[in-house]
């Protein structure tokens, strides 16, 4: 018996229906060991020592390690078959240590998706442990754990807040510079100058433009009112011309674009859409068995397997016609862009989404076909429309009106299943006809401020500057609501108070080393470990060396600070402060402990507007309970998360 080692059981249990008798697939539950939380300054890691690792089995593990050990002392062979990235790499390395198996001869599986044959292939190719991809992904361990840890004990000590760390902190760095320029913003108010008018029974709209043929924008109220005072209630007709465009079909997805569709299509949060894709890929039950429906949803590339696109365009020309076969995107130019993985594509392209609606979930359904229909428009035709442009004359000024009109769908005829946008078009007109004006108007704009990140526009500029990697966007931003740093309104991320402090001290001590351009270059260089051009060690000393001035300096000199409010305490006349507890942020007196007043913030006494911790889909509300009122999800039966109502901030009246 030959045995098989991946990450978790559902991926196992796909996996075995392929392999047959001879195979024993086995899970390892994800990771196996970690760096030691004992040890060199309880960092289990020997800065002196060239940052010597200090390993130790995770709790969890120890009974899966030692089913592993005896199994793999029986087992003819031991494969391991890990998740395709820096992560599954290391993990393959660590149980190639745990279990005694010989790293320079153990086989190594490695595909980007759970199907028979890419099982089949990889078992007749297998490969080594590729020890760079263990050295960038241990590099950014040791980086993770002496920053996070020193930085955490850092603000824990002096402001009294959870966490910061290496990627961390630049993110709420992002949310808190948005929330700045929100608060800095000056409304600008402009003026244009509409003309409406009718064709038949339909009403158009042409605005006022300069001689490029660009809107005119009026600063002052006045001038824009003069002009519009001289204008007549008829148009002449100067040109009517229509020019052919094309509309190009969209790239298949990455792990950011599809959090970002996930949450524009919906509403879905980054780590509720990557669990979704993670039970897409591993595998779901279906007529013919357990099948995985998607590849490796990890990655930033958007590249095709010519097996999958040669597929593709068979199942785009019986479906909709030759005329509809396009050519599949090439790769973006992206320095971070990493390994050899594709886009995340359906598996198998005739597995069409109506086809299995029936079988999952919604929420499976719903990604899927996010996933399956990305995957099929880029490699269709581009949408061929007509762009009208109709010129026209009112004593002496310029106004345009533009209509479009399909001239062949391509693409959209399947997209528009997801997104259906119509044109209006507007009739040919003849040159020298003159038109009457039902109205001239005038147009106020306000510029408005920029908006708040989402989780999503929050990650498209991660990717965007280089933070992060695909395996982390989601646990990052997981890490800054489990510190209580932000809190969704609308579903748009707002830093609270605290975030607010520890980004300003955070920026006063180590600007130079916490910021968007300096952990774009981290990344980097975990790229060049990753293919062999940067020795580790070279890396770690940089960094740290980079890191450790300021951090001392930050030590001796940073002030313990709390957030102050301008209000006074009823009790003893003290100056409020906003606190933090495992429940999250409330008011209490400076002067604790001689006064212990504390009250909640006003955000916390309903749960108004607080999303539910657990289904992150309802919303939390005041229930009666038989002895007292608590807040529960309003989506229960179907979730039955509770938590108590915060009396205990109040102060009991004598």
């Amino acid at each position: 018996m030959k045995l098989v080692i991946v990450e978790s059981p559902t991926k196992a249990k796909t996996i075995e229906r392929y392999l047959g008798k001879d195979y024993k697939v086995l899970a390892s539950f994800g990771h196996v060991r970690d760096l030691a939380m004992s040890g060199y300054n309880d960092l289990g890691v020997d800065i002196d020592n060239d940052f010597t690792p200090k390993y130790e089995i995770v709790p969890k593990s120890e009974r899966v390690i030692k089913q592993l050990s005896a199994k793999a002392k029986d087992a003819e062979e031991v494969l391991l078959a890990t998740d395709p990235d820096r992560e599954g790499e290391a993990i393959s390395w660590h149980l190639a240590e745990l279990l005694d198996l010989d790293i320079d001869d153990t086989k190594r599986l490695e595909f980007h998706e759970i199907t028979k044959k890419a099982i089949l292939e990889a078992i007749e190719n297998p490969r080594t442990i590729d020890m760079n991809l263990v050295h960038s992904q241990e590099a950014r361990r040791i980086t993770d754990r002496i920053i996070g840890f020193k930085l955490s004990a850092l603000v824990q000590k002096k402001l009294n807040a959870r966490s910061a760390g290496r990627v961390q902190s630049v993110a709420l760095k992002l949310i808190v510079d948005r929330e700045r320029e929100i608060e800095s913003f000056q409304k600008e108010v402009s003026y244009k100058i509409e003309a409406v008018f009718k064709i038949g029974k339909k009403e158009y709209t042409s605005i006022l433009v300069n001689e490029k043929g660009k809107e005119v924008e009026f600063e002052n109220k006045e001038e824009a009112m003069k002009v519009l005072s001289i204008l007549s209630n008829q148009m002449k007709v100067l040109s009517c011309d229509a020019e052919e465009k094309q509309n190009y079909s969209l790239y298949p997805l990455t792990t950011s674009s599809l959090q970002q569709e996930a949450f524009s299509h919906y509403k879905y949060r980054a780590s509720k859409t990557m669990k979704i894709a993670q039970s897409l890929y591993e595998g779901v039950d279906l007529d013919s068995g357990r099948v995985g429906l998607i590849t490796y949803m990890r990655t930033d590339s958007i590249r095709l397997s010519p097996k999958f696109i040669y597929a593709a365009k068979e199942y785009i020309k019986d479906t909709y016609g030759e005329e509809y076969v396009g050519y599949a995107k090439t790769q973006k130019e992206n320095d971070n862009v990493q390994d050899a993985h594709e886009a995340i594509r359906p598996t198998d392209v005739n597995i069409t989404p109506s086809s299995i609606k029936d079988k999952i979930s919604k929420d499976e359904y719903n990604l899927y076909k996010l996933i399956w229909i990305r995957a099929v428009v880029s490699i269709m035709t581009a949408e061929k429309y007509s762009l009208k442009t109709i010129i026209f004359d009112n004593k002496g000024y310029t106004f345009k009106a533009t209509g479009k009109s399909s001239i062949f769908e391509g693409y959209k005829k399947l997209y528009k299943e997801l997104s259906n946008s119509k044109y209006e078009d507007i009739e040919d007109l003849e040159v020298n006809s003159i038109i009457p004006v039902k109205e001239n108007k005038l147009k106020e704009e306000e510029t408005k401020p920029p908006y708040r990140y989402s989780e999503a526009s929050l990650i498209k500029k991660m990717e965007e500057e280089g933070i992060g990697r695909p395996s982390t966007y989601a646990s990052t931003i997981d890490s800054l609501h489990k510190s209580l740093y932000i809190k969704e309104e609308n579903k748009y991320l707002k830093p609270t108070d605290i975030a607010l402090l520890v980004n300003d001290r955070l920026q006063d001590y180590f600007k130079d080393f916490i910021n968007v351009k300096y952990t774009a270059k981290m990344e980097k260089e975990l790229d060049h470990i990753a293919d062999g051009s940067l020795n580790k060690l070279v890396y770690l000393h940089h960094t740290y060396d980079d890191f450790k001035e300021p951090f001392e300096s930050a030590t001796i000199i940073m002030p313990k600070q709390a957030v102050m409010l301008d209000e006074t305490c009823p009790e003893c006349g003290g100056q409020l402060r906003v606190s933090r507890s495992k429940f999250g942020e409330f008011i209490s007196c400076s002067n604790y402990p001689t006064c212990s007043f504390k009250k909640a913030k006003e955000d916390e006494l309903t749960g108004k507007e607080k999303e539910c911790p657990i289904c992150h889909e309802g919303k939390l509300v005041v229930r009666k309970g038989k002895y007292s009122n608590f807040l529960g999800c309003n989506r229960y039966p179907k979730c039955t998360y509770m938590e108590p109502l915060k009396k205990h901030f109040f102060k009991k009246k004598k």
